[in-house]
């Protein structure tokens, strides 16, 4: 059996996207060592000069239908926060510091998706959720605030713009739906030098 290929999950707990990625990656594992990575995404946004669909006010209730619709469909348990966008950084700040492996990454996914809370304000509640004292305080320290940050930029580096994002071979595979694209380019791992995806690097940008 040959080796896995190592890959990289950039993640926020606050994209449902992400959360519904995280309960399909099985369909991945059998070929690759997954890495999850948390990011920051509203800072991730900003550097990419992006915004999410939370701030475009048509946009937002189209999406979360949309997610309502697809994890129906993937037979998925889906329930929505009290309230969202919510403040992520506490939570991003503690699965860093605690370099959270896959079970405790796919539970504080679950507090938010599946038990429909927000981390911040049930913020002993969430920690007990991980297995962790109900007394754990939010992470301040100067070296987890910098290494999130270091985390961000390294996936706008790596070319996300988004989560979930998942870096295979330095080719960035953004959202649920490029699952099938990534089984695919595992099958066929020249497909980016194949004449049609190296045209389309090249096009000129017309607004430009």
């Amino acid at each position: 059996m040959s080796a896995k290929l190592p890959a990289t999950f950039y993640y926020d707990i606050i994209s449902p996207f992400a959360y519904l990625y995280v309960k399909q990656r099985y369909r991945l594992e059998d070929k690759l060592d997954i890495t999850p990575v948390p990011v920051l995404l509203g800072g991730l946004l900003r550097a990419t000069e992006n915004i999410g669909p939370a701030e475009v006010t048509e946009k937002r209730p189209h999406t979360y239908h949309f997610c309502i619709w697809q994890a129906e469909r993937l037979g998925i348990p889906f329930r929505f926060p009290e309230r969202h966008p919510f403040l992520s950084v506490a939570p991003q700040r503690l699965l860093l510091e605690l370099n959270a492996d896959w079970q405790m990454v796919e539970r504080a996914f679950d507090f938010v998706w599946l038990e429909g809370k927000d981390p911040t304000l049930s913020w002993s509640e969430f920690c007990a959720y991980l297995g962790l004292g109900a007394n754990t305080p939010k992470p301040e320290s100067p070296e987890v605030k910098a290494a999130l940050v270091s985390n961000t930029n390294k996936a706008k580096a790596d070319g996300a713009f988004g989560v979930p994002a998942l870096i295979l071979n330095q080719h960035c595979f953004w959202g649920l739906d490029t699952i099938d694209w990534t089984l695919d380019y595992l099958e066929r791992p020249g497909m980016f030098e194949e004449a049609p995806y190296a045209f389309a690097s090249t096009i000129p940008n017309g607004l430009r």
